[in-house]
């Protein structure tokens, strides 16, 4: 293979793993084209009546790109930089996630090109509506299932599931994430966090130490972020610095995190919380700590950077945060980076818990489903690190053989190839 290139659209960084993973389990041309490539991809105009009367035209994606495991399943970001090509990206790391943690999906990712930030919220619902409106030829609750992603949470599928019932009747089972009074499920707002703690309790017991001798800092401060935050402080790590868009802030005796909360509350942001340093998002990746939880958006750690990054553990939260050329030079340098198809998986998973209750018409508490997130993303972890001391590669290589090879099964037992 070529060597991976800091400049690679996100689509051709994810799929430049791809390839690598598909060349070490000996995949056949043929179903190498058909995985390597999506299903279908869809562009809507979305028409955006303002609230002062004038129109605004936006555009819209949903992309499907493999069925061969079940239904596709994918959430929807509303974003600037939320074009084909990255939303491309997200559906195909979709369908490697789903197969690595063994969930009955494939994958998908839908995205509006739009700052919601700027918009009112009967703006954004009108958005909402119309999107879900213009996409739901293609979806279905055996067909494609939605979900919350970047800019988008339990109200925004509230919204998208009441637009798709006024077409096909009440089917909440057609979106996941949305609010536990609307059929949502309890620990699905925290589900991603949680999961990202998870995996990076085995990475550090796995090396004989424990939660309270780590030092953790999160870039991000969203869904996955926050709950990376409150999990983590939880479990005994401390964490020591945090950031979102408008910057970050650092104090090594560790961030009260409950009070931190209280503050982002009254304010919108962690910037000026007292007794900090202030920092940028790019020197937060750069700090000496063990653990570093990149959860914002992707591409984060490049190669101008990586040779920078001090941390023991990378864990994926977001989705490609490190470019493939980064990827070589931290694992040259000995950190470990816990792949986002593996580490951000408890969002999907309990996703698929919530999905399942709509269908039954039984509702699990939060033990439960905390409990079954804890299996399946402990046997995760087991499988993929299990697979890379067997093959002598990385995590990330060792999840994409462990997806590949699942994915390559299900489409030759189909007859797709």
């Amino acid at each position: 293979m070529d060597e991976p290139r800091d400049d690679m659209t996100p689509f051709e960084a994810v799929n430049w793993f791809f390839h690598r993973a598909a060349d070490r389990v000996g995949l056949d041309d043929q179903t190498r084209a058909v995985l390597a490539g999506t299903y279908r991809e869809i562009r809507v105009q979305v028409a955006l009546r303002r609230d002062d009367g004038s129109v605004q035209t936006v555009y819209g994606y949903r992309v499907q790109h493999n069925g061969a495991r079940g239904p596709y399943k994918g959430g929807v970001r509303f974003h600037p930089e939320a074009d084909l090509e990255e939303v491309r990206a997200l559906a195909s790391l979709m369908t490697w996630k789903t197969a690595v943690v063994e969930l009955p999906f494939g994958g998908a990712k839908g995205g509006v090109q739009v700052d919601p930030k700027q918009l009112s919220l009967p703006e954004l619902e009108r958005l909402t509506r119309r999107y879900m409106s213009q996409v739901s030829y293609v979806v279905g609750v055996n067909r494609d299932i939605m979900a919350p992603d970047v800019n988008t949470n339990a109200q925004t599928m509230a919204w998208m599931m009441d637009a798709y019932g006024q077409r096909k009747g009440h089917t909440p089972g057609i979106v996941t994430g949305k609010p536990v009074e609307l059929g949502g499920s309890l620990g699905r707002e925290a589900a991603t966090g949680r999961g990202v703690v998870m995996v990076t309790n085995e990475m550090v017991a796995a090396a004989g130490k424990s939660p309270e001798q780590m030092t953790m800092a999160i870039q991000g401060f969203g869904n996955v972020g926050s709950w990376t935050a409150r999990v983590g402080a939880a479990d005994g790590y401390k964490v020591v610095a945090v950031s979102d868009v408008n910057g970050g802030i650092y104090a090594a005796h560790g961030l009260p995190v409950a009070d931190l909360l209280q503050h982002i509350e009254e304010t919108g942001t962690v910037v000026g919380y007292p007794g900090c340093d202030a920092l940028t998002n790019e020197e937060l990746l750069e700090l000496d700590v063990d653990v570093l939880v990149p959860a914002a958006l992707g591409g984060v750690i490049t190669k101008a950077n990586a040779d920078a990054i001090k941390a023991r553990w990378v864990v994926e939260g977001a989705n490609h945060p490190v470019t493939p050329a980064a990827d070589g030079v931290l694992a040259g340098n000995g950190i470990t980076v816990v792949p986002d198809i593996l580490a951000n998986a408890g969002g999907v998973t309990v996703s698929y818990f919530e999905w399942t209750q709509n269908i039954q018409q039984f509702a699990w508490d939060e033990e439960r489903v905390n409990t079954e997130l804890g299996k399946v993303m402990r046997e995760a972890v087991r499988q993929v690190r299990d697979r890379s001391v067997a093959d002598g590669t990385s995590l990330r290589d060792a999840a994409f053989s462990i997806a590949v090879e699942r994915v390559a099964q299900a489409a030759h037992l189909r007859g797709y190839v």
